[in-house]
């Protein structure tokens, strides 16, 4: 059973930055490819960026591209997701998953495990 927990969110202005952190229990870590999602109040949960574990390929939605940036780090059991130039359509809650699949990390039925989210709030 791996257990996931984020921390990192909170309130902060249009363009700054904010670093969210999972940390899992599960000591095989290196195997999981990880992935962030993030649902808005009244919207689907939709996929934000993963990590493959097997050749740590990355992975972004588009709205994100270029502002976000996920990375491992597996002596600490650790995913990070490092985010600039935030907006206010940013704001949700962001969850992490884990699971030891590589393919179709954009989708969340590619998860087992889930974290209880962070809430990140972006004023304007």
């Amino acid at each position: 059973q791996v257990q996931l927990v984020e921390s990192g969110g909170g309130l902060v202005q249009a363009g700054g930055s904010l670093r969210l952190s999972c940390a899992a229990s599960e000591q095989l870590f290196r195997t999981y490819s990880m992935g962030w999602f993030r649902q808005a109040p009244g919207k689907e949960r939709e996929f934000v960026a993963a990590i493959s574990w097997t050749d740590g390929t990355t992975y972004y939605a588009d709205s994100v591209k270029g502002r976000f940036t996920i990375f491992k780090d597996n002596a600490k059991n650790t995913v990070y997701l490092q985010m600039n130039s935030l907006k206010p359509e940013d704001t949700a809650v962001y969850r992490c998953a884990a699971d030891r699949a590589s393919w179709y990390l954009d989708s969340v039925y590619a998860y087992e495990y889930w974290g209880q989210g962070t809430q990140v709030t972006v004023s304007s």
